[in-house]
């Protein structure tokens, strides 16, 4: 096996795990989602406190997967975002959790 050939392999793993690490975020922001969407569906929600927990974990998750995706040179997000119904408050606070 030529030297090229090794790295073109190994380029081919490369993006192959970048892409499994997009699934697997994408799955975690995708329950952070659905909690959220459950908490407001309640008909007599808990505290307050809880959904801001909820709202900042949502955004921390968002962020994450736009990060990926940025990584796998994927730079347009809206129509991804859409698809997951990414709420206009979650993408305002879209960031790292403050702890």
């Amino acid at each position: 096996m030529s030297r090229r050939e090794a790295q073109g392999g190994l380029e081919v793993e490369i993006v192959g795990e970048k892409a499994h690490a997009l699934g697997r975020i994408a799955s975690r922001m995708e329950r952070a989602l659905v909690e959220l969407r459950a908490f407001d569906d309640q008909e007599e929600p808990a505290a307050d406190v809880a959904r801001d927990d909820l709202v900042a974990a949502a955004a921390e998750w968002v962020w994450y997967y736009v990060v990926q995706r940025d990584v796998l040179g994927w730079h347009r997000h809206e129509d991804a975002l859409r698809f997951y119904r990414v709420p206009a408050e979650v993408l305002a606070r879209m960031g790292p959790r403050r702890r």
